[in-house]
């Protein structure tokens, strides 16, 4: 069969290929074999709606469901914050409290020791414990020394600072009341009283500190012989005349 020129002509005008070109392409084989039904060109709505039809079904892609859950856990995370931020923070210890354990002795004997340390700072205390006579004062020597430690460690309080701001004492368990044989047929009875020291330590002024504050009020009581007289009281005047 032979071609004839107005037959090509025919041919190409209606789109088929030319006699001697090849008919095999091989991505339109691509796409009818492999990718039936993709389309190149999808609208965003088809797109949307073939997700949501496959989140129903259950086959929906993993990655995509992370994508679109990672906002959601940056808000929460995000909301997490601000609620840590708002909550009010604790607020500093301002005093601690410390205490013996019941020992053998009189709650008489022991008040003098607390009466002794009573509204001076730790440093001073413990040292007038380190030169006292009385037995107990090793005991009460020992806790000061843990209680100004545990202040300083646990509560965050400035140990240079330290003051026994209170100091008492309490009785502890009576045992049972013995008997002490006498002279004659008689005898009498005698007992072992326990007692405990308890102090609660602040922030307050050093010893240094106090010692400037007591010279300061001493200074403004002092009264000068100026040639302007100054609006002041005397202080302690004599009954008599001075001279």
């Amino acid at each position: 069969m032979k071609w004839k020129a107005r037959d090509c002509d025919s041919i190409v005008n209606a789109g088929l290929p030319s006699p001697g070109a090849s008919f095999f392409r091989p991505l339109e084989w691509v796409r009818e074999k492999l990718a039936t039904g993709v389309k190149e060109n999808q609208p965003e709505e088809e797109i949307q709606a073939a997700k949501e039809q496959a989140k129903k079904e259950g086959v929906s892609n993993v990655f995509e469901d992370v994508s679109a859950a990672k906002p959601k856990v940056e808000a929460l995370m995000k909301s997490r914050e601000q609620g840590k931020k708002k909550a009010p923070s604790k607020l500093k210890p301002s005093s601690h409290k410390y205490s013996t354990a019941n020992f053998k002795i009189s709650h008489r004997k022991l008040n003098m020791l607390g009466r002794q340390i009573s509204g001076k700072p730790i440093d001073y205390a413990i040292l007038q414990m380190q030169f006292s006579e009385k037995r107990a004062s090793t005991r009460v020597l020992n806790m000061l020394a843990t209680a100004r430690d545990h202040a300083a460690r646990y509560k965050k309080l400035e140990q240079g600072k330290l003051v026994i701001a209170e100091a008492w004492v309490t009785k502890g368990p009576r045992p049972p009341t013995r008997i002490e044989p006498r002279g004659r047929g008689h005898y009498g009875t005698r007992t072992h009283p326990h007692s405990k020291i308890s102090v609660i330590l602040k922030e307050g002024s050093t010893l240094e500190q106090q010692k400037a504050a007591a010279r300061k009020r001493k200074l403004s009581k002092i009264v000068s012989a100026a040639i302007v007289r100054e609006d002041k009281p005397i202080r302690n005047p004599s009954p008599t005349w001075g001279w």
